[in-house]
């Protein structure tokens, strides 16, 4: 029998991220004065701190490769950062580019409408997601039994009265990204 200490997580890493902000002379009020990217992970949708390669300028909204194999711009990447330390810049880039995620990959997004279950005998997956309270959960869970939602506007069209389900998923991603709640749906 394997000692429980010695079982270990494998570690979350993101292959591409895409730039928030660029800081060409690092943080205003810190004393050293390199570079710095700041990102978003495209799977996982980790905030990071990213280091470029000397003379590397980051255009914000722009993908870059942050992968295990030779990276063309970045030379590090520092670790994750908190919603709290996103300049605010950032922030402002930071609900288009999670659209453009969501965009790249619109499956992933209607799976979660199509898969999500009970957290507890009193809490569902869907009522997490802002302006989904009981009522529409109940609308979208009856509406995928007929058939399983192919697109945003399916779900739409087949529920009636829901906001905007793209919008929603946006608002709760920022929304795990600032630590407003302790379950996550979406943010790893």
């Amino acid at each position: 029998m394997i000692p429980r200490s010695n079982f270990q997580k494998p570690a979350i890493k993101e292959d591409y991220a895409i730039i928030l902000d660029f800081l060409s002379n690092g943080y205003p009020m810190e004393g050293r004065r390199m570079p710095i990217g700041q990102g978003i992970g495209k799977t996982h949708l980790f905030l990071l701190e990213l280091i470029p390669k000397k003379d590397v300028n980051l255009a914000p909204l722009s993908s870059v490769y942050i992968g295990e194999d030779k990276r063309d711009e970045i030379h590090h990447v520092a670790g994750r950062i908190p919603y709290s330390k996103l300049t605010s810049t950032a922030r402002m880039n930071l609900d288009s580019v999670i659209s453009k995620i969501i965009d790249e990959n619109p499956e992933k997004w209607i799976a979660f409408f199509n898969k999500s279950g009970p957290i507890s005998k009193r809490l569902h997956q869907l009522e997490l997601l802002p302006g989904i309270g009981n009522k529409h959960m109940w609308a979208i869970l009856k509406a995928r039994e007929e058939s399983l939602f192919k697109s945003f506007d399916d779900i739409v069209e087949r529920v009636q009265m829901i906001p905007n389900p793209k919008e929603i998923i946006i608002k709760r991603i920022k929304a795990e990204l600032n630590d407003d709640d302790k379950y996550r749906l979406f943010v790893s």
